[in-house]
């Protein structure tokens, strides 16, 4: 089969319930295909088969023309800060609860066949940026595909802060934290959080203060490519953490600065020809489903 995807590379978070298993599927739904198959290695270790050739998380993005991620939404996260800098695209098939950035299920291989055709939409995602700085010095950086999140310390306790657009003084905040995040991450964190959905071809940055002490504190929606920079106030008695997609939080000491915008480089998301994201929001997460008409007898 001739296919401009010659090299494909699968990450999976193995620890995963059925994980395993269909990954041992798919790589026995590719063999016969004549694609090169690359399994990461620490996603190989307990499949147990030394036939396989492995590759290093660093590689994927030079090596392969297509990663596969197996799991949930947190797995194709992993999948995408392994290939950050890079333009490989990413699928998802989907062995999570939710599964809303993985599409294809366990029992719809054949649609990885028709992508390995051609037959597919490519989306571009973008990440955040994000640099903590404490006295004009870098202490602290990460990138997100979903959100950053300023969070409490370990003892909670509200975070008073202040935010600034393009060097434009926004509010001063106290409240138990901060969730700035993309079109992607709107359907995450931020909708817990009481944010708006934006579609994800937005170019759009949606800032949602989490248990503001104030009745007038709301979601604030702004364009992608704003400069967005957070204040820590010196009055702070602990540091707050910022957490980038669930990842090892980083601390933000009272006084530092954190600068957030959009990466240059985005994430090419793969979705198979039937993908429609309204259908997703009314599967996945119950969004303006119709439900069955059950009245009072």
């Amino acid at each position: 089969m001739s296919s401009t995807f010659k090299i494909i590379g699968i990450y999976g978070r193995v620890k995963n319930h059925g994980v395993t298993d269909t990954i041992r599927a798919l790589i026995d739904y590719l063999n016969p295909l004549c694609q090169k198959v690359l399994i990461e290695s620490e996603t190989a270790e307990p499949l147990n088969d030394p036939s396989l050739q492995t590759i290093a998380p660093s590689q994927i993005g030079a090596q392969c023309d297509l990663l596969i991620a197996v799991g949930g939404d947190g797995s194709l996260l992993h999948a995408a800060h392994a290939i950050v800098n890079q333009t490989i695209p990413v699928i998802g098939i989907n062995r999570g609860s939710l599964g809303f950035l993985t599409d294809i299920l366990p029992t719809e291989l054949e649609k990885i066949k028709s992508i390995l055709e051609g037959k597919y939409s490519l989306e571009k995602r973008f990440f955040l940026s994000t640099t903590i700085k404490l006295n004009n010095k870098s202490i602290g950086q990460d990138e997100a595909l979903n959100e950053i999140a300023l969070l409490t310390a370990a003892k909670p306790h509200m975070i008073e802060f202040e935010i600034y657009i393009d060097n434009q003084f926004v509010c001063s905040q106290d409240s138990d934290g901060l969730i700035v995040a993309t079109p992607t991450g709107s359907t995450a964190y931020a909708l817990s959080g009481g944010g708006p959905i934006l579609h994800p071809q937005l170019d759009a940055i949606v800032l949602v203060p989490m248990f503001p002490h104030t009745l007038s504190s709301r979601p604030i929606v702004v364009e992608g490519n704003r400069q967005i920079d957070i204040i820590i106030s010196p009055n702070n008695p602990t540091s707050p953490r910022l957490s980038c997609d669930g990842r090892e939080a980083l601390n933000a000491p009272s006084g530092s600065q954190i600068e957030i915008h959009k990466k240059l480089q985005p994430l090419h998301l793969i979705h198979p020809p039937d993908y429609n994201y309204y259908e997703a929001l009314r599967s996945k997460l119950h969004w303006g489903k119709k439900l069955p008409y059950s009245g009072f007898e």
